[in-house]
């Protein structure tokens, strides 16, 4: 199992509140620990609609990330897309 975050979710996460990364820490802590990532309840992970494979997790109340689980060689990869405000997983792309 492989973690891996695009360009675009880097730069987001950079430009979040001090707070909010510490709570995205948190959560990506819990995401990669559970022996079958990422379905930790608090995380409340579900599909997107209308975006085939792309799902979003929550960090908070106000923020969420996105993510794919892609196949790579045999191996399961979660790549992490776009972190921000709730409204980023209406455009998602």
């Amino acid at each position: 199992m492989k973690f891996q975050k695009s360009k675009r979710f880097q730069k987001s996460f950079d430009g979040l509140p001090p707070n909010v990364q510490g709570k995205a820490r948190k959560a990506f802590g819990l995401f990669k620990r559970q022996p079958y990532p990422p379905f930790h309840p608090s995380l409340v992970v579900k599909k997107i609609r209308g975006k085939e494979g792309v799902f979003e997790g929550r960090v908070d109340k106000f923020y969420r990330f996105t993510f794919e689980v892609l196949q790579q060689n045999g191996e399961t990869v979660y790549y992490f897309r776009n972190i921000g405000p709730h409204d980023i997983t209406s455009t998602a792309p």
